[in-house]
């Protein structure tokens, strides 16, 4: 059977299972919609929070910048899975606590104004827009290959059907839906991982074939080394990135985790607190397979890219190479009409042009896997971006209408009217998210890094005083969000859409990329924060009371959204 009968087949298969259990587990409740009732068991949430966390960036994006960028791709490796821990350790059981079902929430009860919750409010929905784009655009990819259509048409497809369980479920058809899904995922990345390692190095396990000998003959990452560097390319195991921006970036990776709205309300959807730091153990286990294969997935990718075009003739052109064309992801242009292909450093000269984002998608056709492992990939790309774009949805919704709504501008709504409303909200920012991913301002994984620097300078310090400093106030909290977010942004957006012909090391302050300043901003949120705190009134004595509570790590009390 070929490819897209195998894709028709497979992806069938899993989105029938998708769909089946949003309407089996749908929501009745503004509970059930928000936190699914309360009643996740630990491993479940774990499976979920991994589906969650694990978008099209880390699927999809995450190896390709691997091959691409090798030992600089490796910032985004570090950042996410460090944010990671940093969010579970540090602030899920604390936020559980405390009891709110958003961040919004908890900046409006914490720092007892209205305004407070309206900045945390604008905030949340900017992240979640600018993260939800990259997961688009990502849905887009695999349809547009896998279904052979074009881009925006592979990114309406996805918009209806995200729009399907995530309005009509709502966090409970969401959760049990995620779980379907890391199954998916995890399988589709690890199946032709293994093959591919055994090919390569006769190895079952990519981690270890990615620094072993190939059945050729040489070391993996030697032979990757002088390719690149015969063809001008820096070597794959050494970085171009200054010390102080890989930190940055890092910082701002990490940070901006621990400060993303979609996976801390998965914490609300376990009974107690306990179960929240085990679910939190269990999705870093089930995380951990996919980032710790990835360098061997972007290794393996950039070696049988190489082995199959560069010098090749273009007459010749191996097959993948022609399917992938059909979308524009992939071009080649005989620039000196010499008849071969020339992959180089220099854009002058370079005649094939990759789009990052599909390495790994085209791995499995570039390695000549079986058709039905390449199709199994398409089903993990859709399961990887869905799940989170689904997630982030939720975000949006709960917020506008549990936040906005609700804790704003009218009280005294029912929860039948705030359940319409969050289904909305909901089908308004699919479409948006639509529009951004037909319009996406940069290639996945770098879309979704600007969401985490806005997280990391907006949020984090808001949350990190609010649980750990009583003398934290209103009028601190806000500035220093205003700051961190308005600087973040300018920054941002003068390298990126303003001046892009400025974008480079010489130009930056400190030497801090665009993907990085996020770090700066969080720093200046902290000290912005703390310097207007110590000029202006404390906070009353309930909330200075309330802060200490939070912190003696007795039982919890369920969420609640008076």
């Amino acid at each position: 059977m070929g490819i897209l009968t195998w894709t028709y087949i497979i992806v069938g298969i899993t989105f029938t299972v998708y769909i089946g259990i949003a309407i089996w587990s749908r929501a009745g409740s503004t509970k059930d919609f928000y936190v699914a009732g309360g009643g996740v068991s630990p491993l479940a949430n774990g499976l979920a929070t991994a589906a969650d966390w694990m978008s099209a960036a880390s699927f999809i994006s995450m190896a390709g910048l691997i091959s691409f960028m090798g030992y600089d791709g490796s910032v985004y490796l570090m950042g996410w899975t460090g944010g990671y821990v940093l969010l579970a350790l540090l602030l899920a059981p604390y936020l559980r606590k405390f009891g709110k079902f958003t961040v919004p929430d908890f900046v409006g009860d914490r720092y007892y104004s209205k305004t407070a919750r309206l900045v945390a409010l604008v905030c949340a929905i900017f992240i979640s827009f600018t993260y939800v784009a990259g997961q688009m655009r990502g849905v887009g990819i695999v349809f547009s290959r896998f279904l052979e259509v074009d881009i925006n048409t592979g990114v309406v497809i996805g918009m209806i059907i995200v729009l399907f369980y995530a309005v009509l479920g709502g966090m409970k058809g969401i959760t049990y839906t995620q779980v379907a899904q890391f199954c998916v995922l995890i399988f589709a990345y690890m199946v032709p991982a293994i093959f591919i390692s055994i090919l390569l190095t006769g190895n079952p396990i990519p981690q270890l074939g990615f620094g072993g000998e190939l059945k050729e003959g040489g070391y993996l990452l030697d032979r990757l080394d002088n390719v690149l560097t015969e063809l001008g390319f820096a070597a794959y195991t050494e970085g171009s990135k200054s010390t102080i921006d890989v930190f940055f970036i890092t910082a701002a990776l990490m940070v901006g985790t621990a400060g993303l709205p979609h996976v801390i309300v998965r914490f609300f959807t376990v009974p107690k607190v306990k179960d929240a730091r085990k679910s939190a153990g269990y999705a870093l286990l089930f995380i951990a397979i996919l980032y710790t294969t990835a360098p061997a997935v972007g290794a393996y990718g950039m070696y049988n890219m190489l082995q199959t075009t560069s010098g090749r003739e273009i007459a010749s052109m191996p097959q993948w190479v022609g399917n992938w064309g059909k979308t524009g992801l992939i071009s080649v242009t005989d620039k000196n009409a010499d008849g071969l292909i020339q992959y180089v450093k220099d854009p002058e000269q370079n005649e094939l042009v990759i789009d990052k984002d599909i390495m790994v998608l085209a791995n499995p056709e570039i390695a000549r896997l079986p058709n039905w492992v390449v199709a199994l990939v398409a089903a993990g790309g859709l399961a990887a971006a869905l799940s989170t774009a689904a997630g982030l949805l939720l975000v949006i919704s709960t917020s506008i209408a549990h936040d906005l709504l609700k804790k704003s501008f009218t009280p005294d709504i029912s929860e039948k009217q705030e359940l319409l409303a969050a289904r909305a909200a909901a089908t308004v920012a699919v479409v948006i998210a639509g529009y951004f991913g037909i319009n996406p301002p940069g290639f996945v994984a770098e879309v979704v890094a600007f969401a985490f620097g806005l997280a990391a300078a907006s949020f984090f310090p808001v949350i990190i005083m609010g649980i750990f400093s009583t003398r934290m106030n209103k009028q601190g909290a806000i500035w220093g969000m205003v700051t961190g977010l308005l600087f973040t942004i300018a920054y941002i957006s003068y390298f990126k859409f303003i001046n892009p012909a400025a974008n480079v090391p010489a130009n930056w302050w400190f030497g801090i990329s665009p993907e990085g300043i996020g770090t700066l901003g969080m720093i200046l949120n902290f000290i912005v924060s703390s310097i207007v705190s110590r000029f202006t009134p404390a906070p009353p004595a309930y909330i200075q009371e309330l802060v200490e509570d939070i912190r003696i790590p007795r039982g919890a009390g369920t969420a609640t959204h008076h």
